[in-house]
C-alpha cells in the first residue's frame, strides 16, 4: 500500500497541472447501485439482482478538450451475498453471508467517442469509455445470533496465526473502468448513464477466500467466534461443528473479488472556455441548435 500512495500522487499532479489547459469543468453525481462478485456471488442472474444496493457518488470532471477528460470520483455504496440465495445445496450448506459498505476515491480518465463539446459546434452528445486508479476502504460484517460481527479482525481462515498470512487490508487499490453516454441538455446542464467495473486485487471483500482450518485448531488460537464464523455448516444444520477434510476449500482462492458501480450521471458546467471566451459560467460561440454527430 505504501507503494499505492505515491502513484496516487504523481496522477493527481499530472491532473492538477492538466488544469491550465481546461477548455470546461464540471461538479456533478452519480446516483444508482453497487453490487459485488466473488465466492459467495449467486449463479443466477436472478437471484443477483438482489444483491443491487444503492450508492451514490460526487465528482469533478476536467474536459481537456472534446476527446479527452479526467475526474476525481468519490463514491459510496454497499456489498451484500449470501449463500441462501444460491441454487446449490453445498452452497446453501456452507452457510456464508457478508454485508460491507464501500468507500472509493478515484481519478479516471475519459474518451468522448465522438466528442463532446457542447455549444459552439460541438457535439452535445456522446458515449464514452473510462478507466483509472482508486483507493477504496472495505469492512466485512455478518450476523450472528442476533448480532452484527466484523470478520477480518477474527482471522476466520486462520488470519494472523503461525504459519498463516497476516490479517488482509481493509484498504486496497482498484482499477475502475467502464463506459457510458452524456448528453447535454443546455449551456450547464448534462445528463447521462453509466456502468463501472472494478478490478480488485484481494479476495476477502466476503471474508471467503482459501481453506478451513480445523475448528479445534482455529478456536484454540483466535477464539471461539472465529471458529464459529469460519465453518457455519454445523450452524446451518442445526447440529455441533461439522468437521471438514483438511484443506477443504471454502471458497475458490484463484480469482479475485470484483464490485461495479453504476447508474444515472447529472453535472452542472461550472466553467466554460469554448469557443474562446475565457470567463466563467460563459460558452463562446454560437448557442445549442440540432445536435450535431
Amino acid at each position: 500500500m505504501r507503494k499505492v500512495i505515491p502513484i496516487l500522487i504523481g496522477i493527481l499532479t499530472v491532473f492538477t497541472f492538466s488544469l491550465q489547459a481546461q477548455r470546461s469543468a464540471e461538479i456533478g453525481v452519480v446516483i444508482g447501485a453497487s453490487s459485488y462478485y466473488g465466492d459467495l456471488s449467486p449463479e443466477n442472474a436472478q437471484n443477483n439482482t438482489s444483491q443491487y444496493q444503492p450508492s451514490f457518488s460526487f465528482f469533478y470532471r476536467q474536459n481537456i478538450n472534446s476527446t479527452f477528460g479526467f475526474r476525481a470520483n468519490l463514491a459510496y455504496g454497499s456489498l451484500t451475498g449470501d449463500d441462501s440465495l444460491s441454487d446449490q445445496a453445498f452452497r446453501q450448506e456452507r452457510n456464508f453471508n457478508f454485508e460491507s459498505s464501500i468507500l472509493e476515491l478515484g481519478l479516471i480518465g475519459e474518451i468522448n467517442l465522438f466528442g463532446f463539446s457542447p455549444g459552439g459546434n460541438g457535439s452535445r452528445f456522446s458515449p464514452y469509455l473510462f478507466g483509472g486508479v482508486a483507493l477504496f476502504h472495505f469492512n466485512p460484517l455478518t450476523e450472528y445470533e442476533g448480532q452484527t460481527v466484523e470478520l477480518q479482525p477474527l482471522g476466520t481462515e486462520g488470519q494472523g496465526m503461525e504459519g498463516f498470512p497476516d490479517r488482509y487490508r481493509l484498504t486496497q487499490i482498484s482499477i475502475p473502468f467502464g463506459g457510458g453516454i452524456k448528453y447535454a441538455i443546455n449551456d450547464q446542464i448534462n445528463i447521462g448513464l453509466e456502468l463501472g467495473f472494478r478490478k480488485t486485487f484481494t479476495d476477502y471483500l466476503d471474508d471467503v477466500s482459501g481453506a478451513y482450518v480445523p475448528y479445534p485448531t482455529l478456536r484454540a488460537s483466535n477464539g471461539e467466534l472465529a471458529a464459529a464464523l469460519g465453518n457455519r455448516t454445523g450452524e446451518f444444520l442445526g447440529t455441533e461443528p461439522v468437521e471438514v477434510q483438511e484443506g477443504a476449500l471454502r471458497g475458490n482462492p484463484l480469482k479475485d473479488d470484483w464490485y461495479l458501480m453504476g447508474g444515472f450521471t447529472l453535472t452542472y458546467t461550472i466553467f466554460s472556455d469554448r469557443g474562446g471566451s475565457g470567463k466563467m459560467g460563459r460558452r463562446g460561440g454560437k448557442q445549442f441548435g440540432c445536435p450535431t454527430f
